[in-house]
């Protein structure tokens, strides 16, 4: 143990830090930064260039500040291009800015390098914001938070302000610094720099060699409360004669905070209108297709089901969008209720809902999910999982436990990960046989 503490001084040291400054209320947010308040902030002066050529110096510099308030974070970003052009062309919410100039920004509020929240933007404004997935290596753009930007032309380049409502974030209360990084792409020259852990084998969502921001004040959530109410309303004719027909339903979903990390959710008639379509896709496999799920209800803390390492869509042992859905029929959700936060290092999530009846589909039904995930270590997890159950009718269970460890620290500078995990299940019409599945994985992703 003696032996670690020498390593574990020195990567503290080596770990940069950005300190926050009050004032946030004080900013017109336009992209231009040109409120005395920015001029007296700390800041990021420069950052290192990961791509093309790990460790090198950026073609410009790029100036990163940080202001606060009980109730937003405000990061202002100034950008010199050094004389390489600006490559812009997005204007979509979510677009994927890859092949275009951009800054992006993760957030991890509680420090473990678990999960995160990665906001992007574009010289033209356009933005992108996402869920952090697998431990930083993944990204769920499905998740959409409030948050505001602005984007401004300047002579020598370009300059954003990046306006985050801490309401959108969860977070441990009383911690003072999150863990915090920033990165730049400039097409032009197809370059990539990066504050903290500029290496090509870290995934820019891994935070666990993320930099820090500090110096945060104590956080105003308020009531904690958000009500989205809807109305679905129609009616018609079946015939000349007929009587008109209407049909008018109340739907609606109430969040409540239980503290700065821990949120509940309550939906009842559920509507799912306002959701985004799914795209449309060819299948000439004899596989079914796979599409993300988009609904705000399911999406919020849906990194916690995660099951096993790295392993995607290959072991679902919970898929939210079973919920309401059955052979690509809607399903009506009378009522439902979601649980997800972290404790300490302990994080779970609990889903619950009731669906009715559709004619040929399926019948009313109540369902369950319950997910607990234990941090270990550094980087590494235990968890285990169990479902109650049957979308289309009728009962079933699942039941099942994973470990993984994780480190990007092995022989010193690698990334490795080493998982396994066991599932069982059964429903009362199943077929004879074994009901059971494992699987171990070991991973070493250091391809550069």
């Amino acid at each position: 143990m003696l032996s670690l503490l020498p390593a574990l001084f020195l990567a503290a040291l080596q770990t940069p830090t950005l300190k926050t400054k009050p004032g946030a209320e004080d900013i017109r947010l336009d992209g231009r930064l040109d409120e005395l308040v920015w001029a007296t902030a700390d800041s990021i002066a420069g950052l290192t260039q990961v791509e093309p050529v790990e460790g090198g110096t950026p073609s410009g510099s790029t100036v990163v500040r940080v202001l606060t308030n009980p109730r937003y974070l405000v990061i202002g970003v100034t950008i010199t291009n050094g004389g390489v052009p600006v490559t812009t062309f997005s204007k979509a919410r979510d677009a994927r800015l890859d092949d275009e100039d951009h800054i992006r920004l993760v957030l991890d509020p509680f420090g473990d390098g678990r999960s995160g929240y990665l906001f992007a933007v574009n010289h033209s404004g356009a933005r992108f914001d996402a869920l952090t997935t697998n431990q930083g290596e993944g990204q769920n753009s499905n998740w959409d938070a409030v948050w505001e930007a602005a984007t401004a032309a300047t002579d020598s380049g370009w300059s954003v302000e990046i306006r985050i409502p801490v309401k959108s974030l969860s977070f441990p209360a009383g911690m003072d610094q999150w863990a915090f990084n920033i990165e730049r792409r400039v097409q032009a020259v197809l370059a990539t720099d990066r504050w903290a852990a500029a290496k090509r084998d870290r995934e820019f969502g891994q935070t666990t060699d993320a930099g820090r921001l500090t110096g945060l004040p104590r956080f105003d959530l308020g009531r904690g409360q958000s009500i989205r109410p809807a109305i679905v309303a129609g009616g018609g004719q079946a015939g000349p004669n007929a009587s008109v027909e209407g049909d008018l339903r109340f739907s609606g979903e109430l969040e409540q905070r239980l503290g700065a990390n821990f949120l509940s959710t309550l939906t009842f008639h559920t509507d799912f209108a306002e959701t985004e379509v799914d795209n449309r896709r060819s299948n000439l496999t004899r596989f079914p297709l796979f599409f993300p799920e988009k609904r705000t209800f399911f999406l919020e803390g849906s990194d916690v089901f995660e099951f096993g390492p790295n392993l995607g869509t290959d072991v679902l042992p919970f898929f939210s969008r079973r919920i309401g859905l059955v052979n690509g029929r809607e399903v009506p959700i009378q009522v439902g209720g979601k649980l997800n936060g972290q404790f300490g290092s302990t994080r779970v999530g609990l889903i619950a809902a009731r669906t009715g009846e559709a004619d040929s589909v399926a019948g009313a039904t109540e369902m369950a999910v319950f997910r607990i995930r234990q941090n270990v270590l550094r980087e590494s997890s235990i968890g285990a999982v169990a479902t109650l159950g049957d979308p289309a009718g009728g009962t079933g269970w699942l039941a099942g436990a994973d470990a993984t460890f994780r480190t990007s620290r092995f022989r010193g500078s690698k990334n490795l990960v080493v998982g396994a995990w066991v599932l069982g299940a059964d429903r009362p019409d199943a077929a004879a046989g074994d009901k059971s599945a494992f699987g171990v994985l070991v991973d070493y992703p250091n391809d550069l």
